[in-house]
């Protein structure tokens, strides 16, 4: 192995071709097909050229199949939960409670206004952008009114708006024909 590393021999070379070749996942499959390529005595800089990884993540791939065996191979990016929430089950239960109530200033909440309940309740600053988050965590969206429509004018007011209104429309000149070039002669090339 050029590096130093030993690989344990967990399972034979035939078991892991074979588990290779019945591997439908993309990431397990290279990740066997490395493992594989080293137990037939391939050395890890030699690895690293045929499988496009770099020769440091072959040699993380080794520390895994030594701690782990077959187990250890594969993508492990479905297994990250990812980061804790910031507020938990009982923190979004009270943001509930006091998303029911006016803010304290008045008005309506907004994304500072939750952040800053959240600055409070946590002991330390939010970002704005977290407290439109946990706004709409909670259910609630910005609403804003519907126009009303147009036709739902009474006929006073519809003239009203209409006197009002500023011609936006201008009618075409009657003089000039409308669809003919204005450059001179027909420019058709095609031979009558």
């Amino acid at each position: 192995m050029g590096t130093g590393v030993v690989v344990k021999d967990h399972a034979d070379t035939a078991t892991v071709l074979e588990a290779y070749r019945a591997e439908r996942d993309g990431v397990r499959r290279a990740h066997l097909q490395v493992i594989w390529l080293l137990l037939c005595g391939e050395t890890c800089p030699e690895v690293a050229r045929v499988t496009g990884f770099s020769q440091r993540w072959v040699e993380l791939l080794i520390h895994r199949w030594n701690a782990e065996g077959l187990e250890g191979l594969g993508d492990r990016r479905r297994r990250n939960a990812g980061k804790k929430p910031l507020l938990d089950e009982g923190d979004l239960a009270a943001l509930a409670e006091v998303l029911e109530q006016p803010p304290p200033d008045g008005g309506l909440w907004s994304g500072p206004k939750v952040a800053a309940w959240m600055s409070e309740r946590l002991g330390r600053p939010v970002s704005p952008k977290r407290g439109i988050e946990y706004l709409h965590r909670a259910g609630f969206s910005l609403q804003r009114p519907r126009p009303r429509h147009a036709k739902a004018a009474s006929p006073e007011e519809q003239a009203a708006f209409k006197k009002n209104s500023p011609k936006r429309w201008m009618r075409h000149d009657a003089r000039s024909p409308v669809g003919r070039s204005k450059s001179g002669r027909s420019t058709n090339t095609v031979s009558d």
